[in-house]
């Protein structure tokens, strides 16, 4: 495919231009250099999209489970044979590493393969009933079409983790990308699909700013359910929409995790669960380690191993395979994240290593002598700033972690596994991980978060949960006697 064609809207199977006379700049974050310039799709195109995925969806829902599982066979044949173009497209669009991408191209592949499971695991039930003669049927079917917006730091997996189970379950969809990675988040995902044989209809893709088509998007009356990726302020504007009209929403949203370095951890293998956990992708991750909370008695150790290990991460171009820290997305995050830095220190906190930023590429860093209500430890940071903060007790560990009004994942770092259980037990976040960082995202295995980490679950029989509805059909064998 030719990438003019990702200049394009991809609606009821034909690229077209967006009939809007704004334009989004898709930019590359490590140049600054726009990749290209797409004209933006208005209500008009909205409307024509979610048009198509609802005419689309009977008949896409009728198709056997073979017929589906085919097509994701194909799909996955596709996208193994053109990795190096995702790759290439992560790494220029949206600021990944070559690390980073192909850890987010595996995690794409996983839940393709675990959603194309779907098609035979809609199963309902049937139960007794207290009525003599008389059973409960409980089918299980797809909601119907399912509005899909797109995140821009882990596009192409994110999108794909609404799109691939929404699709298998019998949904059609219309994806919004983000703005900021509209190719890797929606319009290369068409191409794909498109590719792999996917009738016309079943997935369309709209991409154009949030103030034109935004609320639109989440309004319309066709989608049963939209799932949103991104900030906790957003999340909250779309959950609000999407309560006026009766709309069911998943929503992954931000996250302050928090890492428990305990006073019998391995300081070794914690420091090392610590760099991939705070720094992959530049901590741009939901999940992304952003407050290190180590016991008195390991501190000193773990800040000093902790900054050797730092130190050692190359920061630069995302191109170059042993590049581990990359571009920010733009310059109004540089921007945001050094104002919050400075505020840090302003309060007393002590940077350690690092702290400088060379256009959208900004050094690994490490600040000692944190406290809960600097800037750095109380906003979600979304950057490569790793935030230490030390407690007497585990008691005083555990109350700082939930101190946040988040709680999407989480660490728990201690030789005794059934501490580091109890311990996860009382951490109020949706995830946590015991003797591991907090970047866990497996197909298979529940995925969401708490408080203002978002509502719902995506991942296995969760996702089959959200993606469709039940019905119940009671059966009567026989006459029913009626007291009147």
């Amino acid at each position: 495919m030719s990438p003019s064609t990702f200049t394009k809207q991809y609606i009821n199977g034909q690229w077209k231009n967006g009939s809007s006379e704004k334009v989004v700049h898709n930019i590359n974050p490590f140049t600054q250099q726009t990749i290209a310039q797409i004209p933006s799709a208005n209500e008009e195109d909205l409307e024509e999209a979610y048009k198509a995925a609802n005419d689309a969806q009977k008949s896409w829902m009728a198709t056997v489970p073979v017929k589906k599982q085919a097509y994701f066979d194909r799909l996955l044949k596709v996208i193994h044979e053109r990795k190096d173009e995702i790759i290439d497209w992560l790494v220029k669009e949206a600021g990944s590493t070559v690390v980073k991408a192909e850890v987010e191209f595996q995690a794409a592949i996983g839940i393709i393969r675990e959603s194309s499971s779907f098609t035979t695991r809609m199963s309902g039930q049937i139960l007794p009933s207290n009525t003599n003669g008389k059973e409960n049927r409980v089918y299980r079917s797809p909601k119907g079409v399912i509005g899909v917006i797109g995140p821009w730091n882990f596009p192409f997996h994110l999108a794909m983790r609404s799109i691939a189970p929404a699709l298998a379950t019998g949904n059609t969809v219309v994806v919004k990308p983000a703005s900021d990675a509209p190719v890797t988040s929606g319009l290369l995902i068409a191409d794909l699909f498109e590719e792999a044989g996917f009738p016309e209809g079943t997935i369309n893709v709209v991409v154009g700013r949030g103030s034109e088509i935004g609320d639109a998007f989440v309004t319309h009356p066709v989608p049963k359910l939209i799932s949103f990726t991104g900030s906790t302020e957003v999340g909250s504007h779309i959950g609000e929409l999407a309560g006026k009209y009766i709309k069911d929403t998943a929503l992954e949203l931000g996250g302050n995790n928090a890492m428990l370095v305990l006073e019998d951890a391995d300081i070794d293998q914690a420091v090392e669960a610590a760099a991939f956990g705070k720094f992959l992708h530049q901590g741009q991750i939901c999940m992304s380690l952003n407050r290190i909370i180590v016991h008195q008695q390991v501190h000193e150790r773990f800040i000093e191993r902790f900054k050797e290990k730092v130190e050692s991460l190359k920061a630069g171009d995302p191109s170059e395979k042993d590049t581990v820290i990359g571009p920010l997305i733009n310059m109004d995050a540089v921007e945001r994240i050094q104002e919050d830095l400075k505020g840090s220190i302003d309060q007393g906190a002590e940077i350690l290593t690092g702290g400088e930023a060379d256009g959208t590429v900004m050094q690994p860093t490490v600040l000692s002598r944190v406290t809960t209500d600097m800037p750095i430890a109380n906003n979600e940071v979304f950057g490569p700033i790793a935030a230490v903060i030390r407690v007497s007790s585990e008691e005083e560990a555990i109350e700082l972690a939930n101190s946040s009004p988040y709680g999407l994942s989480g660490s728990v770092f201690t030789q005794d596994v059934h501490r580091g259980v109890e311990v996860a037990k009382r951490m109020e976040t949706g995830m946590v991980h015991v003797n591991d960082q907090s970047v866990n995202d497996e197909a298979h295995v529940a995925f969401g978060g708490e408080k203002d980490s978002g509502i719902g679950r995506f991942g296995g029989e969760w996702a089959l949960d959200k993606f469709t509805t039940v019905k119940t059909v009671g059966v009567m064998n026989g006459y029913r006697e009626f007291p009147f």
